[in-house]
């Protein structure tokens, strides 16, 4: 499985380290948030690549819910459970949770077709700051604090109309968010698409914090910085937050 190379095992327990963890936001996500920078001080393991294993571990079923608790960091020892029911937790030694997934229906462990899809969907999650979420802030005239921003990934969903398919890429199909105070939640609806015909529809949520009235030149600064970092050209420290 392409995922060898970002995770230990031993037994059930699954650790991930700074540069594992910064090789996948980078190389398979596109994700050039500095918080999955090997060096970060607020380093934490992206939350794509918790989903990444989950699905290599347990395979693709029909129906999936994957719901964020923490965010995990450099080296905890992650309990994948070796149950095959319906509901997962991830946890680490002490019982904290991190992610909570509810499966249900078929499943299969095709290796093509999982690789296929783990890479749609977090080329996609690896675009949502600058294509999506830029956009909506804009919209809606609030910002992020620019100084301390703060996105949280909180869920990921997706129901297929069939599992008999390979190939799979993932298509935005409406973009939400909604303001209250501070906070803003954000919805993205997706579908999943497979030789130009439609297998399946997903929902993904976010939640923004410290929102303030919308600064047009800190956002474009925001987004000069990732697409620096991106470029390869970004030689300033980091700023953005995202899990």
């Amino acid at each position: 499985m392409f995922l060898v190379d970002y995770f230990k095992r031993e037994n059930n327990q699954i650790t991930i380290g700074r540069k594992q963890a910064s090789d996948f936001a980078k190389g398979v996500a596109g994700d050039f948030n500095p918080i999955h920078d090997e060096d970060a001080k607020r380093f934490c393991v992206p939350g794509d690549l918790l989903f990444a294993l989950v699905l290599n571990d347990y395979g693709l079923s029909r129906r999936m819910l994957f719901k964020f608790e923490g965010m995990v960091g450099d080296g905890v020892c992650l309990h994948f459970p070796g149950n095959q029911g319906a509901e997962l937790a991830i946890e680490d030694e002490r019982g904290k949770r991190y992610l909570n997934v509810h499966r249900d229906g078929e499943t299969r462990h095709c290796e093509r077709q999982l690789e296929s899809f783990i890479r749609s969907y977090v080329a996609f999650s690896g675009l949502n700051f600058t294509h999506v979420l830029v956009p909506l802030m804009r919209e809606h005239q609030v910002t992020i604090n620019p100084a301390r921003p703060l996105v949280i990934y909180e869920s990921m969903g997706f129901e297929l109309d069939t599992l008999e398919f390979e190939q799979v890429k993932l298509e935005l199909i409406n973009s939400n968010l909604k303001v209250d105070g501070k906070r803003g939640d954000v919805t993205l609806d997706f579908a999943l698409i497979s030789d130009d015909k439609q297998v399946g529809t997903g929902r993904k949520t976010l939640v923004l914090s410290g929102l303030r009235p919308f600064d047009e030149a800190a956002v474009e600064a925001m987004v000069s910085e990732y697409q620096a970092r991106r470029d390869g050209s970004w030689n300033g420290g980091g700023s953005q937050t995202n899990a």
